[in-house]
This record gives structure tokens, sequence and C-alpha cells, in this order.
């Protein structure tokens, strides 16, 4: 029979002089000081979630825990950065010794140690996305598939449908079939494919980052005796943003902490908002269900935003049914304004009510770096960025490029371009590369064709299809291409001239480039959003010329409001709400609250449950308290458009659900 035999702690010679009821809060200090088990921390949007979880590894380092036995997972390097180096400053205790980084990091230290046990060498390759798209490629090439023969999705897709196969958990089969059904023909050869780029990793000894939580959580899995030693290292496991975890990272959590059950997590459940890239939000409503016995812990003081915006905020989250209720508290002093409701008459008057007063709260002290301009969605921000590029306003966007810069608006473009002008060799290419079976040589092949018919010359051409259908094309283009052709005839009129702008746009989209759009990007909704908007937009122009040279005067802006400005430049942030996260400014303008924009459509339409709508409000929860002084909540009252008649616009759904009384209604009026 085996004899249990327990190592007393070596008594540590020196200890902080950390007085932890003086320098925490009373609801910090509960959960820093809490005893062995597992717990659960709720810390609401700035209540000091990162000083919590600091002081708790002190905490644990000035009761004897050695450094070694603690493992601290974050979601960022930089995260885990702020936190170690705070925890060295405060305790005299060596703090090298701690398991401190993102998931993804603790996995490759772990690995590098076992490799050989998940069928690969010590020395192995990560992969970055570069990396990896070309190596999809090299396996589709070595395939039966044949990509150019039909739109068979590019790598940077595979390898976001295979991604978040894994991070879910969902059978590739049923993730198919519900999030990319315009595949779903082509589920065999995908399955194909990826089960051989899965092979291909292990041939030439590579991981990908996904690999990094896989492969660990199968190692922890597959070796009761390895398991079993890591469990016993890591006597307390501290977890940063546990709402923002997958079923991987939260089983991955609970294997590690199996045995001690010391296992701290802290988070906001009313931050949840990433279901879209694998996050789980059931794991932090149920963590007190798979730890029995679990302490939760409230942290409600609020050291970022001053009453008027946290009552606006917590009104705003009380209509979500699942949810740790809390009321978070201001530490701030009153500051006698309330948010402004603001609407307006259409986009254009809004662009012009935030650039005037982004103007005014300049010349009121508010440094344009404490201002940002936080949207839905990114062709949200369109008329902004021309509002504050003609003001002369900086700005950078932390959303991705300028809206015209993109690649899907250049591509439509492209084909407006030979419309109106025959010889754009740039347009040209761009367009027919969009074809399957049409590389550069091809393009270049092609564009000599075109300059020695007629459509290279002066003449009128009212029927390209006539000239097209001649063309020597690749045979594994030859249907595209043929659509191609009958697509270019619809953007002239009968006198062979360009028809107008918001005419073109669903000819070129339904005749060429959804398909291409589906099978190119992983995020199809948005862009077909962002190219909706275009036409929308594009109904203001009688002429293409005039159309084309506005898009590429705003494209081409570098001196003001370019994205490519000096890092410590003056400028407003113009942001997605999701990229926001975890920022502050003094003062946040959140656009287009309409219904149907803000919550999307798409999530009112679904049938859900209800739990889209639900993490829509978490988005808005999280937009409002960005804000510290001043929160500005605009909505278009019309959506003009100059031929199909404008749209009357409902306020969101959010704002409706806050009583009138936690805002200051602001009547915008034309000024002379």
């Amino acid at each position: 029979m085996a004899r249990d035999y327990t190592l007393q702690r070596v008594p540590r010679q020196a200890q902080s002089q950390i007085d932890y009821a003086a320098e925490l809060n009373d609801q910090q200090f509960a959960a820093v000081t809490a005893p062995p088990g597992p717990a659960l921390v709720i810390a609401g949007a700035g209540s000091g979630k990162t000083r919590t979880l600091t002081y708790r590894v002190a905490y644990l380092l000035d009761n004897g825990i050695q450094a070694r036995n603690i493992l601290l997972l974050t979601f960022t390097n930089k995260a885990a950065r702020e936190m170690l180096d705070r925890v060295e400053q405060l305790v005299p205790q060596d703090t090298r010794d701690i398991w401190g980084g993102t998931f993804h990091s603790i996995g490759n230290r772990i690995l590098r140690r076992h490799a050989e046990l998940v069928d690969r060498r010590p020395g192995f390759t990560i992969m970055d996305r570069e990396d990896q798209k070309e190596l999809m490629s090299s396996v589709v090439a070595d395939s039966d598939v044949d990509p150019k023969a039909y739109r068979f999705p590019k790598p940077d897709v595979l390898l976001d449908i295979y991604s978040l196969a894994q991070n879910t958990g969902e059978d590739l089969d049923e993730l198919i079939a519900w999030r990319y059904p315009y595949f779903d023909h082509l589920r065999e050869p995908i399955k194909r494919v990826l089960a051989a780029y899965e092979k291909k990793k292990a041939d030439i000894n590579c991981m990908d980052f996904d690999d990094l939580l896989i492969k660990t959580l199968e190692l922890l899995k597959e070796n009761d005796a390895l398991r079993e030693s890591y469990q016993r290292q890591f006597e307390f496991v501290l977890v940063d943003e546990y709402q923002d975890t997958n079923h991987i990272q939260a089983e991955l959590i609970d294997l590690l902490a199996g045995r001690s059950r010391n296992v701290m997590v802290v988070g906001d459940d009313a931050q949840s908002i990433y279901s879209w890239r694998g996050a789980d939000f059931r794991n932090i409503l149920e963590f007190p269900e798979r730890y029995p016995g679990a302490q939760v812990y409230k942290i409600e003081t609020n050291y970022r935003s001053v009453p008027e915006i946290l009552n606006f905020a917590n009104s705003a989250i009380a209509a979500n049914r699942e949810q740790f209720r809390k009321a978070l508290s201001a530490h701030r002093p009153d500051r006698q304004m309330l948010p402004a409701l603001v609407p307006v008459q259409d986009p254009n008057t809004q662009a012009r009510f935030v650039a005037q007063r982004i103007l005014e709260l300049r010349d009121e002290g508010v440094e344009l770096n404490e201002i940002a301009i936080l949207y839905r969605a990114h062709f949200h921000s369109m008329e902004i960025q021309m509002e504050l590029t003609n003001r002369g306003i900086p700005f950078v966007i932390t959303s991705g490029l300028r809206f015209f810069e993109q690649a899907h608006i250049k591509d439509v473009a492209a084909f407006m371009k030979i419309a109106s002008n025959r010889r754009d060799e740039v347009a040209f290419k761009r367009m027919v590369r969009m074809l399957p079976g049409i590389g550069d040589k091809s393009a270049d092949k092609l564009w000599g064709e075109w300059l020695r018919s007629d459509l290279g010359s002066a003449a009128t051409v009212t029927e390209f299809s006539a000239i097209l259908t001649g063309f020597a094309v690749p045979a594994k283009a030859k249907s595209a291409w043929d659509q191609l052709a009958y697509t270019l005839d619809e953007l002239v009129d009968a006198e062979g001239k360009p028809r107008r702008p918001d005419e073109m746009i669903p000819s070129i989209v339904e005749g060429v480039y959804d398909d291409y759009l589906r099978s190119k990007f992983s995020n199809y909704d948005s862009r077909r959003q962002d190219i909706e908007q275009l036409e929308r937009y594009s109904e203001a122009f009688e002429n293409i010329e005039e159309f084309l040279s506005q898009l590429s005067l705003l494209a081409g802006q570098d001196a003001v409001g370019a994205t490519r400005q000096e890092p410590d430049a003056e400028s407003v942030t113009l942001s997605s709400i999701h990229q926001a996260k975890g920022l502050e400014w003094r003062a946040v303008f959140l656009v287009w609250l309409a219904d149907g924009m803000f919550p999307n459509n798409r999530v009112i339409d679904s049938d859900d449950d209800g739990a889209g709508l639900e993490e829509e409000r978490r988005l808005f929860y999280v937009a409002a308290t960005r804000a510290k002084d001043e929160l500005y909540l605009i909505y278009p009252i019309f959506w003009p458009a100059a031929h199909s008649g404008d749209t009357l616009q409902r306020p969101s759904r959010f704002l409706e659900e806050v009583p009138s009384d936690l805002m200051e209604e602001w009547r915008v009026g034309a000024g002379w």
C-alpha cells in the first residue's frame, strides 16, 4: 500500500510590505484574499480587473506559494507582461519562475518539452498566417481538387473554416452547412483538403497557432502521468478575460486545475462579444455549475466613467436574461452632463455633427487622441471618413483600411473603370484575375488581345460579349469569361455609354463578383454589406466619371486622415466596437444607432432564441463603457437614396430600452 508523504513549505525569507486592505477596495480585497478553491471574479468595466489579478499573484507569493506553482493565463502577451512586471515591483520574491503568458505561449512551452508525444520533433516550426496560406495552397495544388475549374475556397477561407471548427468543437459538416452554406456542395473535397493539410504539417514538422492549443489538450488528455505532473506543479491557476475563452481553452483550464481545483477566473459576462470567432459565453455563465462550491466575487466600482454614463450602461444591459446581475457604481463625481441622444436628418448630417463637435471639444481642451468614433460595422464610418478628411481632422482607423481602400471596394470599381475607360490596363487585369484559371500571364495575353480588338479602340462598343467570346481564354476560365462578357454588356447602354453607378453595381455583384467574394474572403457578410452601402452612396452620382474620381480622391489622400500617420501624431480614433474593447476615451461618439444597423438586421432576423440579440446588447454595453466623460448616441432618421426614395429609420431598440431621463436629447438644426 502506497504511503502519502507531504513536503512542508519552506518559510519565505521575505514578504512584501503590501497593505492589501488599504490598497484595494472591499470587493477587490475579498477576491485577492480568497481562500483556496474555485473562484469566479466578475469584474465590471473599468473596475480594476488587472489590478485584482496582479495583487492576487502577489498575495499568493506572500503566502508561501512558489512562483513555479503559479500559472497565469492571458489573451495577449502585453497583458501578461504588464501584470508580471507589476508583480515584480510589488514583492521582493523572485517572480521569474511564474508561468505567465497567453494560452498559445504556454501551450508552446509545454509542447516543446514533449513534442514527440504529439507526432512532432522538438525543433518544430510555428507557422504564421502567411506560412499557413502558402502550405494550404500547396496542399490544394497536390490534391484532386481543381480550384480553377470552379469556385473552391481560397486558402484564407479554408483556414478560417478549419480554425472555427477546431475552436468551437463543432462538427465540420454541420459548421459548413450552418455558417458556409454556399460551400455545402464542396463539403467532401474541403474535408479531404483539410485532412491533407493536417498530414502535411506533421510531415514537415510544423504547427499552426491552433495546434498550440489542440495538441496541448491532446497531450494532457492522452498521457495520465504527464497530466498529473503538470497538475501537481500548477497549484494555483489564474485566468484573465475568461468570458473570451473557447471550448478548448476552457477544457485546458479544467484539466490543469483538475487536482487542486485552485482556479480563479476573472472576466465580465457583459463583455462577451466574440462568439463569431469561437468564444463561448457559456463558459463563464456555467462556471459555478462546473465547479460546485465555487465562490463568486463581484467587483462593481468603476474608476473610468462618470455616474451619468454608468447609469446609462447599467440600464442598457439590464434587458439581457442570461447574465450575472450587477450594478456598476462610479468612483468619480457627477459631471452634470447626461449622455447625448442625437437624432439627425441623414448620414451626411451625422458626419457633419460628429466633425463639428470634435472641433468644439478640441477647443474645450480635449485632445484629439482622447476622442473616438465607434461603430458596429466598418461601412458605418464611410461618410464620417469623408467629412473628417474634408475638414482636415486627422484620424486613425483601428478597424481596418479606409473604406475606399478595401480590396472588395477596389474590385467592384475595376469593372466600372473598364466600362468608363477601355484603356485602363490596371483595372482590366484586376478584373480578369478574379476569374478561375486566369493568372498574371493569362491576364497579360488577354490585355494584348483587348488592345488589338475594337474594345481597345476609341470605337463605341455596345456588346462586349460579341467580341470577348472570340478571345483565347484558358479552358478552365471559359464559363466565367462568358459570364464576365455578359456582365460588361449590362454596364453600358444602347449607345455604348456607361450606365449610372448605382445601376452598374448590382450587375457586377450578381453577374460575377458575388461568387468570387464568397470564395475569396472569410468575412463575406460584412464585405457584402460594404458593397451594398457603396451602392447607396453611388445613388448620389449621375456620372460614372465623377463617382470614380471621388473614390480615388478619398482613397488617395495621405496627407490628412490617413491610417499611415506617425504613431504619436494627435488624431481621432475610428474603430469598430469589437476592436475598441479594453480601451477608453474621454469622449465617445457611437454612430448609426438605428434598428437594423445596430442591432444588425441579420441578428434581428435570426432564429437563435435571442442569443444573438443578447450579444449585440453586450456589444452596445461595451461601447458605452468606453467613454469616460462624454457619450454621444447618434442615429440618422432617414437613409436617403436618390432614385429609390428615402428610408425612414427607427432608433435602435437598445436606445428605446433605456429610460429617457438617463439621456439628454440634442436637436440638431442647420445653421445659416
